[in-house]
């Protein structure tokens, strides 16, 4: 195979392989292709109270399982001086706070931090058993048969049955059966969903009891919301127990499935649990990397995020530099612009990040200018080259400190920042146009000076540019585009922009 075709292979699976990456990242970890989008992060604080009287108090909560669509981290719980740990009971997972000789009214807390994801999904679904049913006389269930009779004779399947069940319990003039049953069992919205689900389960319907909470900024003190779910046709079905079936918000989080308690409360009285809701806006960024960071093995242990602080903002301004890179080879193979050295564009053009570009280019411009008169002069003392060098840096950063002084004095800030220039490259700069200057004259100096500016300047726009700051730092695999295109570039031998004018006579003559 001729090194042509291994180029354009090559340069493909670097493509690829980069726009895979990019893709993972946006598809499946959540991270946006721009700045600026924004992902709601919902903080759940459920805040049990009660009253101790002297006695050892045992209190356990029910918590939220692994849900499709919701993402739970950052679990905290709260308490003073209580001991707390996370228990499973019957494949159920509880919070379980414990302290001797409870007196007084007493708080506790346990929060969650919520971010509505469509695409995650838990390990594993657990199975509901069921271990609810009703106990009563014989007058009781006839009045249960009679309920479900007309229920199974007035539905097609199970999904129905409950519908009109629900329907028959919410009825403004409900029959003396159900009459019957709300007035002896039904006291709270969870009676009435567990009398429900009982009478669902006895019929072998197959179902969940849940309490949900709607998602709305600024709830405060509010008791979950006690639903039902039915398992019909491999799908899980949503039902109100005042209004019948619905399909799911988006917006709605199960804290509990199962016929399991809410609250146990032990040596205390007067035990309840509300809860709170606050939503806190952040960028898309930060949601895709707290969900990637509670992956066990994730694309995120092996990224830059992981990094300290400072070593992050670091190569923010590293990973710019093949753009800068990019830029220079297009310029100079295609368009055919001259620049003094190869690579000294990039450099200019990232100190023009740190130091704005028209402070910037004024900078460089009387730096050079003065320094190739310094250079004048010492080329008459016959220097050695390594001594010569060494006497223009001198110079060099003579001036800079000289300017940054003035600067301040005349009240430029911006000015001052021109510390970040390459003070070596500016050395170099000035040595090699100081020789072109007496080999070719001034204007090849000014040709390839001109040249090397343009193109930092081009670079400098190209670096700045927000959606390629913002891809280069959160998508680094871009790069690896960024090389294919070099790679291919390189092999162009054709005639560069620059050089077509000299065509123009054989157009004229036609």
């Amino acid at each position: 195979m001729t090194s042509k075709y291994q180029i354009y292979i090559f340069s493909l699976l670097l493509i690829l392989l980069s726009v895979g990456v990019m893709t993972y990242k946006v598809e499946v970890l959540g991270f946006p292709l721009f700045a600026g989008e924004e992902k709601s992060i919902w903080n759940i604080e459920a805040k049990v109270e009660f009253t101790g009287h002297g006695k050892n108090a045992f209190v356990s909560l029910a918590l939220p399982e692994a849900q499709n669509g919701m993402f739970v981290y950052n679990e905290n719980a709260s308490s003073a001086n209580y001991g707390y740990v996370v228990a499973e009971e019957d494949t159920y997972l509880r919070g379980e706070w414990s302290k001797r000789k409870v007196e007084g009214k007493q708080t506790l807390y346990y929060s969650i931090d919520v971010i509505l994801d469509e695409d995650f999904k838990p390990e594993s679904v657990k199975e509901y058993k069921r271990n609810y049913s009703i106990e009563a006389s014989s007058l009781v269930l006839q009045a249960t048969e009679a309920i479900m009779q007309d229920a199974y004779d007035h539905s097609s399947d199970d999904i129905s049955m409950a519908a009109r069940l629900i329907s028959e319990f919410n009825k403004a003039n409900p029959t003396q059966a159900v009459e019957m049953l709300k007035h002896r069992y039904i006291k709270s919205p969870r009676d009435l969903r567990d009398v429900i689900a009982a009478l669902l389960e006895d019929k072998k319907v197959r179902l969940r009891r849940i309490g949900a909470l709607e998602l709305i900024d600024g709830q405060k003190n509010v008791f979950l919301k006690p639903m039902l779910e039915v398992f019909y046709k491999e799908k899980w079905q949503l039902f109100d127990i005042n209004n019948g079936k619905i399909s799911k918000p988006k917006n709605l989080f199960i804290w509990q499935r199962g016929a399991v308690s809410l609250l146990d409360a032990e040596g205390v009285t007067g035990s309840e649990v509300r809860f709170s809701v606050t939503e806190n806006v952040v960028s898309a960024r930060t949601g895709a990397l707290l969900k990637g960071s509670d992956e066990k093995v994730s694309l995120m242990d092996y990224s830059l995020f992981v990094l300290p602080n400072e070593s992050q903002n670091a190569f923010k301004h590293l990973l710019l530099i093949p753009i800068g890179a990019l830029v220079v080879v297009l310029l100079r193979v295609l368009i055919g612009l001259k620049t003094s050295g190869t690579f000294m564009p990039v450099l200019l053009a990232m100190a023009f990040v740190q130091t704005e570009l028209v402070p910037g280019v004024s900078m460089f411009l009387i730096v050079v200018s003065i320094g190739l008169i310094v250079r004048s002069y010492l080329s008459d003392l016959n220097l050695l080259l390594v001594a010569r060098i060494s006497a223009v840096l001198i110079v060099v950063v003579g001036i800079m400190a000289m300017l940054a002084v003035l600067a301040y004095k005349l009240g430029f800030t911006d000015i001052i920042t021109i510390t970040f220039f390459p003070m070596i490259i500016l050395a170099w700069t000035i040595e090699r146009m100081s020789i072109i200057w007496e080999e070719n004259g001034p204007k090849e100096v000014f040709v390839q000076g001109g040249g090397s500016l343009m193109v930092a300047i081009i670079a400098y726009f190209a670096m700045t540019n927000s959606v390629m700051q913002f891809w280069t730092y959160n998508f680094p695999e871009i790069l690896l585009s960024v090389l294919a295109l070099i790679i291919l570039v390189g092999r162009y031998s054709g005639y560069r922009l620059s050089e077509l004018h000299r065509f123009a006579p054989m157009v004229r003559k036609k």
